[in-house]
């Protein structure tokens, strides 16, 4: 479960990526000033867990990924009447609901009970749905039209870029090693991605009549997700500005928006509506964290078994006393322990910080004398912890999820997830 542990795997699904406590925000764009401006905000999902993905199917339209009933299915939202509708009534979750040309439907990647991931259909005039791709591992998606998809397909350690064709099934890869942002370029044929080859990231576009790739611009660093603007200009966030950047007229991002005040955080997916006077905007709301107090994370006290890596891990954590938690963990592997932890969450600081330390079977430690390996804390909800590397989620009062960070060979960072329930 721990960092170290990227020898034994590698792994990178939607199954697995980390569903933090998301919201969609839907924000009035102003370009008439020559200027970027953003007013009148407002939490259209406005729940507790994963509201993401947000996609615009015309000007007062708008659909997006939303838990319920413990899975993750499409919400569609009607920004006349902000009325919250669902599309789908499938078995399984789904991912990334985007518009198809010239039909009245939308695709989305349908991450079914048997972790199978297909690009499906679902009807925007009934509860009718088809599956449009099955034999591919789709992670995202875009259209350029009807007939032609561009995908990022998942890989052991890696997404790649692949040019679908519906019509005669035929897949072609252009590139590996990209980023999830998949988006048609306003006023031309090209499609951009995010080409993460180079240790600062890039984005570029894609032209299917020459099979060129060319470079638009570099990120932010290390961020991947981004939207155009008719004009031709990009928006990208981190954290909880939102900067702009006109690849004709420079190579500098300038920040136009802080959206702080607001109680945003965490900036990820953005949309904008086809007359480019609204946008969605996906973001942690920090009304909801807590104090950095052991209290406010108590429900991580239990034993908590789970599967990984081949065997089964057990954590043993003990409720707060003494300013700290403290947990002994271990993996099984053919019915023999492989490795020991013992790690403790402390308060120091007016702040909390996750350490541990490994050991073999004979309790030889891994690390130095006086050596651990440390994960200060970055935030708390109600039902989460953030760890820089490591986050608790809780599920109920018997299960919750731990997402690690793993740094992979080539030195990417890909976060996995494990699923535990406590037992009695």
């Amino acid at each position: 479960m721990k960092p170290f542990l990227i020898a034994f795997i590698v792994c990178f699904s939607l199954n697995i990526i980390a569903q933090p406590n998301t919201d969609v925000f839907l924000f009035d764009l102003d370009q008439s000033s020559g200027k970027l401006e953003l007013s009148n905000i407002k939490n259209i999902s406005n729940k507790e867990g994963y509201d993401n993905q947000p996609s615009f199917l015309d000007n007062y339209t708008l659909v997006f990924s939303s838990t319920r009933n413990g899975q993750t299915d499409i919400a569609q939202y009607n920004l006349k009447t902000g009325e919250t509708t669902w599309l789908c009534n499938t078995e399984g979750s789904e991912y990334s609901p985007i518009k198809i040309p010239g039909k009245k439907a939308v695709s989305a990647i349908n991450l079914g009970l048997d972790s199978s991931q297909k690009l499906y259909s679902y009807s925007l005039n009934d509860d009718s749905s088809e599956v449009l791709i099955d034999n591919l591992l789709i992670g995202y998606h875009v259209w350029q039209d009807k007939n032609t998809l561009f995908l990022a397909i998942l890989e052991p350690d890696m997404l790649s870029l692949v040019e679908y064709n519906l019509n005669h099934h035929k897949a072609d890869r252009i590139q590996r090693n990209i980023g999830r942002s998949l988006l048609n370029i306003p006023n031309s044929n090209l499609i951009s991605y995010v080409s993460k080859e180079t240790p600062q990231w890039e984005i570029r576009s894609f032209n299917p009549k020459t099979n060129k790739s060319s470079l638009i611009a570099q990120t932010l660093p290390e961020i991947e997700d981004l939207v155009w603007l008719e004009d031709g200009s990009i928006l990208m966030a981190k954290d909880d500005n939102i900067y702009h950047l006109n690849p004709k007229q420079g190579k500098e991002w300038v920040q136009i928006a802080n959206l702080k005040e607001s109680n945003l955080h965490n900036i990820t997916r953005m949309a904008i509506s086809p007359d480019g006077t609204k946008l969605a905007v996906v973001a942690e709301n920090t009304t909801t964290l807590l104090e950095p107090k052991l209290d406010n994370i108590a429900w991580i006290t239990g034993n908590w078994k789970g599967e990984a890596f081949g065997g089964q891990t057990e954590e043993n954590w003990s409720e707060p006393s003494g300013g700290s938690m403290m947990a002994t963990f271990k993996l099984i592997n053919d019915g023999k322990v492989t490795f020991y932890e013992i790690e403790i969450i402390r308060e120091v600081n007016n702040t909390l910080i996750l350490q541990l330390k490994h050991f073999k079977t004979d309790l030889t430690g891994w690390e130095e004398k006086d050596e651990t390996v440390d994960f200060p804390l970055k935030e708390i909800t109600p039902t989460k912890v953030v760890f820089e590397g490591m986050t608790f989620e809780k599920i109920s009062d018997t299960e919750m999820n731990v997402y690690v960070d793993i740094h992979n060979k080539s030195g990417e960072v890909e976060t996995v997830k494990f699923n535990y329930k406590k037992s009695n």
